[in-house]
């Protein structure tokens, strides 16, 4: 089955996320909420996600149309407001580096996931990293693609480079989510993109969700440029160690071989990402500039809150 085919509803967790599932599905729904009080995290979280998805590849049996449904678009708005506050406001609180370099050398600093399959990992340990990024991996360079309509000529260009990369210099084989289903079958998981949402955690969506809005957000096209150059700045050599954790637990070679592609090709990337993109879009204005880096922050610190979310005890000790 392709990844690339619609998603299976998934299973609510929450009264908004309820509303929501029922109001795609027609099964006597609840009015949808017209604000958003504090609520459970992971409810929020995959609501947002289910109204995000809407603008991807859609669900099995939802009507097309319900893509711009006004009462689910004014909720979602609801929900993305939500979310970029609650990172605004942790950014303002961040005591770390607040631009693009220093944010990138501070994060080769922190021990993740990858350092952990390199070094202690279990193959059930694998087997539950790998459900957990199908989320985002078997929609791999999506996001980023909705950007490209928003940028000048030169960083257009530029992100048309590191996509077309992204989606195998034209061959279908090569295409990076496609790779990562086939690692996904080969470890012996559902290649089906959101076969695993029902699994996902609060923070794996959430990941998902700031992707999406700073992708879908054309007031904030500079921060998703700092979220892609973060993103591909930091993969190389985690990459790198993710291939060495799987082959010392004797996962098949295909499962490796996504990520092995990543260790050169994300190199190549963070340089276009970094200053054919980031630096052409803000020529230097500071202002742009903290918004570039404000979308660095968001990747590399729900990564690593993602990270900590899948760690074992054991590996935190």
């Amino acid at each position: 089955m392709s990844p690339s085919a619609p998603v299976g509803i998934p299973s609510a967790c929450g009264p908004i996320s309820t509303a929501v599932i029922a109001h795609l599905t027609r099964t006597d729904p609840p009015p949808l909420p017209t604000e958003v009080a504090a609520g459970d995290e992971r409810d929020h979280a995959l609501a947002l996600w289910v109204l995000f998805e809407l603008s991807y590849r859609g669900f099995d049996g939802v009507d097309e149309d319900l893509e711009w449904d006004p009462a689910l678009i004014a909720l979602r708005g609801l929900l993305e407001d939500e979310l970029e506050s609650d990172l605004r406001r942790d950014w303002a609180d961040w005591s770390g580096p607040r631009d693009l370099t220093g944010l990138i050398e501070h994060d080769a600093e922190r021990d993740g996931t990858s350092a952990f399959v390199r070094r202690d990992a279990t193959r059930d340990d694998v087997l539950e990293i790998l459900k957990q990024k199908s989320i985002y991996h078997l929609k791999e360079a999506d996001p980023h693609s909705f950007v490209l309509p928003r940028l000048e000529p030169a960083p257009k260009a530029a992100l048309a480079e590191l996509q077309y990369d992204e989606l195998g210099d034209g061959d279908p084989e090569r295409v990076h989510m496609h790779l990562f289903a086939q690692a996904m079958e080969a470890a012996g998981l559902n290649p089906r993109y959101g076969a695993y949402i029902d699994e996902a955690s609060s923070s794996t969506l959430t990941l998902s969700n700031a992707m999406s809005m700073l992708c879908l957000r054309r007031r904030l096209r500079f921060a998703a440029m700092g979220h892609l150059a973060a993103f591909e700045g930091t993969s190389s050599l985690p990459s790198a160690d993710m291939v060495r954790g799987l082959r010392r637990l004797g996962f098949d070679e295909r499962v490796a071989r996504y990520y092995d592609e990543h260790v050169e090709a994300d190199a190549v990337h963070e340089h276009l990402a970094r200053r054919d993109i980031c630096d052409r879009m803000t020529q230097g204005d500071p202002e742009l500039e903290h918004e570039v880096a404000f979308g660095a922050w968001v990747c590399l610190e729900l990564e690593a809150r993602n990270a900590a979310s899948l760690l074992p005890v054991r590996a935190a000790a």
